[in-house]
């Protein structure tokens, strides 16, 4: 080997273990599977708590804008519900990377 090969890095060492790579893969993918996991926890369920306060501000004496209660309230609380529901499933299957 020449002075210049050194140099460069031509003939550098190979790694102990050749599956040191997707071990590293394997790990970083989990952790951003738990993330995303506890990310779509807490956001399915602050989506629940907004669409149980659309549907039921009446009842809890909180009043919206100027009229009691409209059909749009209803509306969309129960697209939060639904919405919050899916983020809590996703969170639940854990089924991101496939």
């Amino acid at each position: 080997m020449h002075d210049f090969d050194k140099k460069i890095g031509v003939n550098c060492p190979r790694p102990k273990n050749p599956g040191m790579f997707e071990e590293y893969e394997n790990k970083k993918k989990k952790q951003v599977t738990m993330m995303k996991s506890i990310m779509d926890y807490g956001m399915g369920t602050l989506m629940l708590i907004a669409g149980i306060f659309f549907l039921f501000h009446k009842e809890l004496n909180i009043q919206l804008g100027n009229d009691s209660s409209s059909l749009m309230d209803k509306f969309f609380g129960g697209l939060c519900l639904l919405y919050g529901s899916w983020r809590i499933y996703r969170g639940y299957k854990k089924n991101y990377f496939k």
